[in-house]
């Protein structure tokens, strides 16, 4: 199984300057290639201390000159906050750097702070990213861009460097509400997933997919990847303790940042499915869905871990997982603890664990002199 490290670059409620947070992130993302893993993720987020990444292609820049091997993926380049042809030349531009590494993933957004510091309409963001989406895509295999519709209009203009390598195959979006499903489908991209709601629900929601991408392409789906919050200790009892001060933690700063209970998603366009969210935080309070978040994840002893991860396998039949180690202002100590660990006692057995489906895997392609 194809197994990143996802840096958060979290700060909640401010704790530590922003400096010593970034210098102890990029510390622990340097880790990752010596330690064995296949890639180095990271989100876009603006504005809040939830996730102080605005540019993830500026980091993974930074992170294509620290490396040699790993892929470099974005989770996600949120597209209707970016001019289109600035994004397609930004992309196209790492892929040159890092020798064709980069792994792209692209998403619309949902935090409404973000949506109104870009100076967006929230309600116009499924339009958007549909448009953006087609003609990035479209100029990263074209090497041009031309065209748009409502949103956009774009004379033909050439991308230079030009892209020398198809993003067929490590394209995906990120989705999460059921309408989403055959948007992605249609654009041909593979599915990103970040957990947050019932495994059976992921499942119901990628058979949708799957059906709209054999419709539309005339192939099988690619295998989804997915994220997940993992904390390893070779106590059990520590391992729970943890994971209920740290994941479930980390679900507070979601709802806190997404404003999940403010009540305005149910009368935004295209956001109407995170109704039932405000409906079910309800119910569940703050702290009930802050346990539930806790259970999708991959958390225990080694072995523990293991086996969540072969039955969320079992699921939804993901190829590629992108681990989060520090997050909700754990100390830097704890992370490393808790990433070194994995990587000696879960990764080498994800690496060889046998997959319902293709593996995911890009390689560097040794361009460079």
């Amino acid at each position: 199984m194809h197994t990143g490290y996802a840096p958060l670059f979290q700060n909640p409620e401010n704790r530590l300057p922003d400096l010593e947070v970034y210098r102890n992130e990029l510390r622990l993302a340097e880790l990752a290639e010596p330690l064995g893993f296949d890639s180095v993720w990271s989100v876009e987020h603006h504005f809040t201390d939830y996730t102080m990444c605005p540019d993830v292609i500026q980091f993974l820049t930074y992170m294509a000159a620290r490396t040699e091997r790993v892929g470099l993926g974005s989770m996600v380049v949120v597209l209707p906050w970016h001019d289109p042809i600035r994004a397609a030349e930004q992309i196209a531009t790492l892929d040159q750097i890092s020798d064709g590494r980069v792994i792209l993933g692209i998403g619309r957004g949902l935090g409404r702070v973000e949506f109104e510091g870009f100076r967006v309409d929230m309600g116009e963001s499924r339009g958007r990213f549909v448009e953006t989406a087609k003609l990035v895509l479209e100029a990263l295999e074209n090497g041009w861009m031309e065209g748009g519709g409502e949103f956009v209009n774009q004379p033909r203009r050439a991308l230079r460097p030009a892209p020398f390598r198809s993003f067929r195959g490590r394209t995906f979006a990120a989705a999460v509400s059921p309408d989403s499903m055959p948007v992605m489908a249609k654009l041909g991209v593979g599915l990103l997933v970040v957990p947050q709601k019932p495994w059976e629900d992921v499942r119901k929601d990628f058979e949708v997919y799957r059906g709209v991408y054999r419709e539309e392409n005339g192939t099988e789906a690619p295998a989804p990847l997915c994220a997940g919050f993992y904390f390893v200790d070779e106590s059990a009892d520590r391992a729970e303790e943890m994971a209920r001060r740290y994941i479930a933690g980390y679900y507070h700063t979601v709802m806190k940042h997404y404003e999940f209970s403010a009540g305005h998603l149910a009368h935004t366009p295209g956001y109407e499915y995170y109704s039932a969210v405000d409906r079910y935080i309800e119910k569940r309070t703050g702290e009930g869905a802050a346990e539930d978040f806790m259970r999708l994840m991959p958390w225990g002893t080694p072995q523990q871990v293991l086996e969540k991860v072969e039955k969320v396998h079992g699921m939804i039949g993901h190829a590629g997982t992108m681990c989060h180690f520090s997050y909700t202002g754990m100390p830097y100590e704890e992370a490393e603890r808790n990433l070194r660990l994995f990587a000696a006692k879960v990764l080498p057995e994800l690496k060889s664990m046998k997959m319902s489906c293709e593996p995911f895997g890009i390689e560097p392609l040794g361009l460079t002199a």
